[in-house]
């Protein structure tokens, strides 16, 4: 019997550092460093990940053939970002100097740091960028062919791409170049609004229907949009490529306010800033798909790259019709470019045949019932251990009301959803599940809205939606007749972020969710990440203890064990000390 072929692609040094562990082109093991360190958006080199990822196949890092990177550091250097600073030269000092430090100290070391971090010797590969993302998206999916759109930030040079592939060939045959990115122009006004970049665009997008677009012309004035999809910026009004900030001066002229304080009260300005920003990336994003349409023979259309986690925008192409089948991974992010650069490797280098299409998202580590009693008793917790089927039962019966669960199963998701493994769950008949769980939980802005998941074969008849949405990753409108009955889900437009589910990629989950429909007749519950504000998904028993802990949480469930929160709240009365090691009020 031949030795398995090993492949391992990383992601890392610019935010959400991850990892992915390929035999013979098979995914094994994919994760993102945050879950283990603990530190969200973690750009680190993904040690902790590699660790897991081979204790899971027993194997050491002498067993990996081959090393992927997701993007080319000496072409991005010398090429686009020394190019840049001696374009905008003096004006760039202080950013090049904090650049000067960053890459001289790790990111052109590529080689050497992994030899040093993860002891590895043998062969590294660098892809490009968007080729990693692109790669990322068609060789996870089940097509034969497929037009493909990547659209982020920025990498080498590109920040837009469209190319084709068919079968084990992939070749992107346009792009844009920075400094003109959609990505970027999106994170600026995630920056002029007042939020974090790189982490908090999102949040824009959940503000937007809360506003009107007043603003699109003045959008029109930042992003030139021809017909054929491309563009070009007027970069008049942006300040990152000399400055360590994304917008200036002009941009708060143009648009008639100063700069949103960071944590100050939005009004309606922002929230129209918001409908505007997330207008015009609409706008350009069916231009760019309509483009690629016209230029790729193919039926099918994978997106990949930050903006393809712009579930409204996929909604809308969806709706448009222009591709029969839309398809984009759990991880579209830079996280997934390590799943890219993998796959790249297995087929250009390794010759390999085509890699299954990705069956699920559940690809982390996963903890045995002995490791979480341990947990429990490592925290002094009062539990139940019940069967798997009491489990189901029960928890269905706890989930109707106003009860908010945390409910740890399982391998651990890739990429920035939970999806029903490390997730928080209630109740979406109950309004006031959607302000409970915002504030009292989860500690996040009251406008932040919920996704359900929903039994994918009953997605239809509450859902304006024809088909799978396995990842969170299409956005459509709850059907009218069905929001009074979903309130805590229904977002203020009448849409929601929807993940569908069926029982052959995760039979727990759709089980319970099963149970609760019967129990109800509503196949849909409130799915949110398991975490609170600021600090990444849970990973462990013991980062879901600490959480349920630090929150109004009602029950645990981790695996078959069962805590009230309830019976911990009589113990920790008797129990300074307890109270004490926690930091609990």
């Amino acid at each position: 019997m031949s030795k398995p072929n090993y492949i391992l692609g990383i992601s890392c040094f610019y935010h959400d550092s991850g990892a992915v562990l390929l035999r013979d082109g098979e995914v094994v093991y994919a994760a993102q460093e945050e879950r283990f360190t603990r530190k969200k958006h973690d750009d680190a080199i993904p040690v902790e990940v590699v660790k897991r990822a081979l204790a899971h196949e027993g194997i050491t890092i002498d067993d990996i053939d081959a090393v992927g990177f997701y993007e080319k550091p000496l072409l991005k250097f010398f090429d686009r970002i020394l190019q840049t600073y001696f374009k905008v030269w003096p004006r760039g000092l202080v950013s090049y100097h904090h650049a000067m430090q960053e890459w001289m100290t790790k990111k052109l070391w590529t080689n050497h740091l992994f030899g040093k971090e993860l002891g590895y010797k043998g062969p590294i590969f660098y892809s490009s960028h968007h080729e990693a993302h692109a790669a990322s998206s068609y060789y996870a999916s089940k097509f034969e062919d497929a037009a493909i759109v990547t659209v982020d930030g920025v990498g080498e040079w590109a920040t837009t791409t469209v190319g084709y592939a068919k079968g084990t060939e992939l070749a992107l045959t346009e792009e844009i170049h920075f400094p003109h990115s959609l990505g970027l122009l999106y994170s600026a006004i995630t920056y002029y609004l007042g939020f974090k970049v790189n982490s908090a665009e999102y949040k824009v997008m959940g503000l937007a229907p809360y506003g009107e677009p007043k603003y699109v012309e003045q959008m029109h004035k930042l992003l030139d949009l021809k017909p054929d999809g491309s563009f070009a910026l007027n970069m008049e009004y942006f300040t990152y490529e000399y400055t360590l900030r994304m917008t200036g001066k002009k941009l708060e002229q143009l648009l008639g306010q100063p700069r949103r304080n960071p944590e100050s009260s939005l009004d309606q300005f922002h929230k129209d800033v918001a409908a505007s920003v997330q207008a015009i990336t609409e706008e350009a994003m069916m231009l760019i798909v309509k483009h690629a349409k016209e230029t790729c023979p193919s039926e099918n259309l994978c997106l990949a790259g930050g903006v393809a986690l712009n579930c409204v925008a996929n909604g809308k192409i969806l709706r448009s019709n222009m591709f029969k089948n839309i398809y984009i991974q759990p991880a579209s992010g830079d996280a997934g470019g390590a799943l890219g650069v993998a796959y790249l490797i297995w087929h250009r280098e390794f010759k390999g045949k085509r890699s299954s299409p990705l069956p699920h998202a559940y690809w982390g580590s996963e903890y045995d019932g002995t490791a979480i009693e341990h947990a429990l008793k490592d925290h002094g917790l009062t539990y139940e251990k019940l069967s798997a089927s009491d489990t189901i039962k029960t928890v269905a019966q706890l989930l109707e009301g106003d009860n908010v669960i945390g409910w740890f199963q399982g391998r651990m998701e890739y990429g920035p959803r939970a999806l029903g493994n490390r997730s928080i769950i209630a109740d979406a008949r109950n309004k006031e599940n959607w302000k409970k769980v915002n504030l009292k939980i989860k500690f996040r802005e009251s406008f932040r809205p919920f996704a359900p998941t929903v039994l994918e074969e009953k997605v239809d008849d509450w859902f304006e939606l024809d088909r799978e949405s396995p990842y969170m990753l299409l956005v459509a409108d709850v059907h009218a007749d069905k929001r009074e009955k979903i309130p805590a889900v229904t977002h203020v437009d009448g849409s929601a972020r929807i993940q569908t589910i069926n029982r052959e990629q995760n039979p727990r989950y759709y089980d319970l969710i099963k149970a609760f429909d019967d129990r109800t007749g509503c196949p849909v519950i409130i799915n949110t990440s398991f975490n609170v504000r600021g600090e990444p998904i849970v990973e462990s028993p013991k980062d879901a203890i600490n959480c349920f802990l630090h929150t109004q949480m009602d029950y645990l469930v981790l695996g078959n064990f069962l805590v009230r929160k309830d019976a911990q709240n009589q113990k920790m009365q008797d129990n300074a000390a307890y109270l004490e090691q926690f930091e609990l009020d």
